[in-house]
């Protein structure tokens, strides 16, 4: 009789090793268009912490910069304050919106041009064929004995590979920093624990993640490929294999010989051989594929070269697939992309960037709160009026200094002055000087007739003399005794 034991197999491993990948370089329409996002992207990324832009001589001159430290966000002319951190909310929401709407149109685009992984994979992956050759070359080295030449070509693509790791981690922490003067406390040894922390993760993830995971991240790691298949449908477009037309698959030779038993596919595998991820395409839709079309342009070519009509890899819907294999013909690519669902994305992706342009536009930069102080929730002077307590707080938003009229409204007979001045100065209206970028704090006193009911609802409404002009209202409660107290 058989033990517990002997039903489990030895040495099972959980998980499948990881097989090497070696994209084969290839050029293309497709090869060219990631060239073009890739540097534009990449450029954006190192480029934008130096550009400069004037605010005026009391906010930084750094174009885009999340200033932790006085907690504001710039973005050229745009500033946010905490008090507004539903616009970044709003850009989020944007950007998964605006995922939605490209993988509903077009599958995992993103992730096969504009990801970082896949940005930053690509970089080294052209730097590997710089320094090691292409695909049979680098196969070649893999498998060749550890030597001389083998460590000095190692040597210098990890070198570089780190290099590009490091500038990508330096010029993240510059986004949170004026980036000319982060860059000298760095080298100089005089930056924050925390700059030198960021970049040392960054660094080694960087360089991780782009040199040694590079597929697995797509394929493991990264959650995005098991929600996109709830943004596509039958209508999205998709790298596809027309099995209907290259089946059966067959060598040159052998199908010059007989046509009519074989497809266009002459098996050379090529669109593997260009597969970031290693992929074979003809096996239909698979969680490897990040739709960068590379496949497309070594089909393709090798179609062009064989006399076959292009397109035996393309991108086509699941409804167009079935038309086509019963010898239709698809619709049109702009149909494709404008239907109902792409234009509800779409509509409400434009809603919200419009929503948000007009509350940017409608804004004060003259921000008013004010706070009832309860304890004691009303004094009786000695003339017999009722003075109430309130802790004022007067934001300017605006980068330079501003002189702010405070004055109430609907408050009969209601006077205010400040712990400066006394109930003989009191009036109708106070000013302020508030300092660029910066909120001022002050305790309001306010004093009313006793006559008059227990709760009384009336306005504090401040307006700068320069500058913005559209001013700030808060209302607010005057308490005074009940009746008989």
């Amino acid at each position: 009789m058989s033990s517990p034991d002997d039903l489990i197999a030895p040495h099972q491993p959980l998980y499948e090793a990881r097989k090497g990948v070696y994209p084969k370089a290839v050029d293309g329409f497709f090869r060219r268009l990631k060239w073009v996002i890739m540097a534009v992207t990449l450029a954006i990324y190192y480029v934008t912490p130096w550009i400069r832009w004037d605010r005026g001589p009391y906010a930084p001159d750094q174009a885009v910069l999340v200033d932790l430290a006085n907690r504001r966000f710039y973005m050229f002319q745009i500033e946010i304050w905490p008090h507004e951190f539903y616009y970044v909310v709003g850009l989020l929401v944007m950007a998964g919106i605006g995922l939605f709407l490209l993988t509903s149109a077009v599958g995992r685009a993103w992730c096969g041009y504009s990801c970082p992984q896949t940005v930053w994979t690509d970089l080294f992956q052209h730097v590997e064929r710089f320094i090691d050759g292409d695909r049979n070359a680098q196969l070649r080295l893999a498998k060749a004995a550890w030597g001389p030449g083998k460590i000095t070509k190692r040597f210098g693509k990890w070198s570089i590979w780190l290099f590009i790791a490091f500038w990508t981690g330096g010029a993240w922490i510059m986004y949170f920093a004026d980036a000319p003067t982060l860059v000298r406390e760095f080298w100089s040894g005089d930056a924050a624990p925390v700059a030198y922390a960021t970049v040392g993760i960054l660094t080694a993830t960087t360089f991780i993640f782009g040199g040694f995971l590079r597929e697995q991240v797509c394929i493991y790691m990264c959650p995005w490929p098991r929600i996109q298949t709830a943004m596509m449908d039958e209508k999205s477009l998709l790298v596809t294999y027309k099995d209907w037309r290259g089946e059966q698959r067959g060598s040159l030779k052998a199908a010059q010989a007989d046509p009519e038993s074989f497809g266009d596919c002459i098996d050379c595998n090529q669109c593997v051989a260009v597969c970031p991820t290693g992929i074979d395409i003809r096996e239909g839709p698979q969680i490897g594929c990040i739709t960068c079309a590379l496949c497309i342009d070594a089909c393709d070519k090798v179609m062009e070269q064989i006399g076959k009509p292009r397109g035996l890899i393309d991108y086509c819907t699941l409804d167009d697939a079935e038309i086509e294999k019963k010898g239709g013909t698809g619709q049109a690519v702009s149909k494709t992309l404008f239907r109902p669902r792409t234009i509800i994305y779409f509509g409400i992706w434009t809603s919200i960037g419009l929503a948000m342009l007009f509350t940017l536009g409608q804004r004060t930069r003259l921000d008013l709160a004010v706070q009832h102080e309860r304890n004691p929730v009303y004094v009786r002077l000695s003339d017999g009026a009722i003075r109430n307590n309130y802790t004022l707080k007067i934001r300017n938003m605006e980068t330079r200094p501003r002189i702010v009229d405070v004055y109430i409204e609907a408050l009969p007979g209601g006077v205010l002055w400040t712990p400066d001045g006394n109930r003989e100065s009191a009036r109708q209206n106070i000013n302020f000087a508030v300092a660029p970028d910066a909120v001022h704090k002050v305790q309001l006193f306010i004093a009313a007739p006793e006559a008059g009911p227990a709760s009384t609802e009336f306005k504090i409404s401040t307006r700068a003399r320069t500058g913005d002009d559209k001013g700030d209202t808060d209302t607010l409660l005057f308490e005074r005794p009940e009746a008989g107290q």
